[in-house]
């Protein structure tokens, strides 16, 4: 079972960048929960995050797994990453983009962090099945 973090908590960053990648190989199944929380910005900047797939964890494709809405407030934001459809996945990765605008400095600033945990086959087994009862 994976529960992990892609970017620790209390991340200050300014320009763009990528986490450490994670190895899949140890997952029981292929849907992970992802937690970005932002702690800290200053006005008018956004925050755009995406996660990565890869094959052996050194050539990453060229268009991202899942992405977050762009960010613009501090605040805890989930997303559902079903890789059951991506099967040649077997490393993932965030990568980060950041932008400012307006008056002041031009430099962006984010406090953030990222989890990321696996969510157990029997768990998504049972809300199906509550969703099928409510229908």
């Amino acid at each position: 079972m994976i529960d992990t973090v892609l970017v620790a908590e209390n991340t200050v960053v300014s320009a763009k960048g990528d986490s450490p990648y994670v190895d899949l190989n140890s997952a029981t199944g292929r849907v992970f929960l992802l937690t970005l929380e932002i702690t800290k910005i200053i006005e008018q900047e956004s925050l755009e995050i995406s996660i990565s797939g890869s094959a052996d964890g050194t050539t990453w494709g060229a268009k991202p797994v899942v992405t977050f809405p762009q960010k613009f407030y501090v605040g805890q934001s989930p997303l559902l990453l079903d890789l059951t459809s991506h099967a040649d996945v077997k490393f993932v990765r965030a990568h980060w983009e950041v932008a400012r605008w307006g008056r002041g400095t031009e430099t962006p600033m984010f406090e953030f962090s990222l989890k990321f945990k696996e969510i157990p086959p029997e768990v998504l087994r049972q809300a199906t099945a509550e969703a099928k009862a409510l229908v």
